[in-house]
């Protein structure tokens, strides 16, 4: 039987899962992961500099919400982060590019919250070499707030489609400071195409997409047992997991109905697009990577300021076999000669979101 979009939410919407019971009903308005919210809740809730910092950058983003860094507080000032490569992704992320991106992103809001308490960072990145620790940083006097922190907590990835509007003309010039803004309705319309198809090799490329699959976390209890990953929950997803329209097995099979339907509404989110941002770099070296996760979270923030959406649309960046094609597309279309996009993202007005789930800072702290 043929399966579409438009069939699965009509099951949903007609009352299927929902109207089962009203005691289904109310069990699905308790199924918000607030345990795995929390540390949105407690961030700046520390007496020390360094904690207290620590604690807005466990906020930033990354791949797959993989959350990486750990943090080893030494002596009464000094601070060495690593990379947790057990968190690795080998099949989408080979070479960690990605990660160390997302490293960069926890380092620049790391910076501009010590900077809010009137601390600068002494930072020495890959002191050991890359196999060793991503940074040493030393709090010292000093810092300047940035007016982008006010925007840590509305800043998140927005994977819904987004409104049929231009991005406003004076939102655009200022974003231009940050990155190149590509809404040229040509070059909108090849991107749109160029995310679209690598979205589908992700998907149809097994090794790569059950990695996603695997880091699946389903419905309110597996999110809080694990708050990483891919949190797929809420009341409408959890319904259709009640109704055994969504599950684990399902997701591995390219004939499922719910495959097939997940496929479509990234596929419809992904052309509802009206703008994109690129940030590249002249070198791929771990630390241009690192200044391209500082750039991508300034970015963010101040698309967050200005009431835009954002998300990462990744794949055509990645480099596993598969995806060469696009890769080599999609730079001969973003990049200079010798330049390397490191991240390509969605644009727009988007609707409201909850924040992703985080673990405890305590749990990312070494030795703890």
């Amino acid at each position: 039987m043929s399966f579409s979009r438009r069939k699965f939410i009509s099951l949903v919407g007609g009352g299927v899962v929902l109207a089962a019971t009203a005691s289904a009903a109310g069990f699905l308005t308790t199924r918000r992961p607030d345990q795995a919210l929390v540390p949105w809740s407690t961030a700046g809730a520390y007496d020390e500099p360094r904690m207290r910092a620590l604690s807005y950058a466990i906020l930033a983003p990354n791949p797959h919400n993989r959350q990486p860094w750990v943090a080893e507080l030494l002596g009464e000032d000094r601070l060495v982060i690593y990379r947790d490569k057990t968190r690795n992704l080998p099949e989408s992320d080979p070479f960690d590019r990605q990660l160390t991106i997302g490293m960069g992103c926890f380092l620049e809001l790391l910076r501009m919250a010590a900077a809010e308490d009137g601390h600068a960072l002494d930072t020495t990145l890959f002191p050991e070499g890359e196999g060793g620790p991503v940074a040493e940083l030393r709090f010292v006097a000093g810092g300047v707030a940035d007016p982008l922190f006010a925007h840590v907590f509305d800043r998140h990835t927005n994977r819904r489609a987004y409104e049929d509007r231009a991005v406003d003309a004076d939102a655009l010039a200022k974003l231009k400071g940050f990155a190149t803004i590509k809404n040229d309705p040509s070059d909108v319309r090849a991107l749109r195409v160029l995310t679209r198809e690598a979205m589908a090799i992700e998907m149809t490329t097994h090794h790569v997409y059950e990695e996603s699959v695997d880091l699946m976390r389903f419905g309110k209890s597996e999110i809080e047992a694990n708050p990483d990953g891919i949190s797929l929950g809420g009341p409408f997803l959890e319904s259709l997991m009640l109704a055994g329209l969504l599950n684990r097995e399902d997701q591995s099979d390219q004939n499922s109905e719910s495959f097939k339907s997940g496929f479509d509404m990234m596929q419809d989110a992904l052309e509802a697009t009206p703008a994109y941002a690129v940030v590249t770099s002249k070198g791929n070296a771990r630390v241009d990577q690192i200044a391209a996760g500082r750039d991508w979270i300034r970015l963010h923030l101040a698309a967050t300021g200005l009431g835009l959406a954002m998300q990462p649309v990744s794949q055509a960046l990645q480099e596993y076999p598969e995806m060469g094609k696009l890769y080599t597309q999609n730079h001969e279309m973003l990049a200079s000669p010798g330049e390397t996009v490191q991240m390509l993202g969605r644009l727009g007005y988007g609707p409201a979101i909850s924040p992703s789930p985080r673990w405890p800072l305590e749990t990312r702290l070494a030795h703890a």
